[in-house]
């Protein structure tokens, strides 16, 4: 998949945090240690070093939510972590965003910390990051 279909999906997945631009994306995808994992309306994008992976973003087009696509992701994500030998992955997300917490927590993550104000909303609130891991 393309920096600006990623752009598009993003865009259409995401006001808090910001959607992230074609560029960078184009950034990310130039890094060696960046993975990502996509199908027509959906993505999951990843860095991998040699002891931990980190979910930098995951987005499913709105129209496609609740069929079971990120789950998937999350899967596939995790089954090429084991592959490296990576026992370990991060993310952080939005406080306020409910349907990702619940997704992560069924996924058998747990909360392992809080960026205070960590994000922006369009109007200017600020948003704690909540830091959650898996160990695999």
């Amino acid at each position: 998949m393309k920096s600006n279909a990623l752009a598009d999906i993003h865009g259409r997945s995401f006001i808090t945090p910001r959607p992230w631009s074609e560029a960078e994306f184009d950034e990310l995808l130039l890094k060696d240690s960046t993975f990502l994992i996509s199908s027509e309306n959906s993505f999951l994008l990843g860095m991998l070093t040699d002891y931990e992976a980190e979910i930098l973003t995951l987005a499913v087009d709105p129209m496609k939510r609740r069929l079971g696509i990120a789950k998937k992701m999350l899967d596939e994500f995790e089954d090429r972590c084991l592959e490296k030998k990576i026992n370990k992955i991060i993310l952080e997300v939005a406080k306020n965003n409910n349907p990702a917490l619940k997704l992560y927590e069924s996924c058998n993550f747990e909360i392992t910390g809080k960026r205070r104000d960590y994000y922006s909303s369009p109007e200017g609130k600020k948003i704690d990051a909540i830091i959650m891991t898996k160990s695999i």
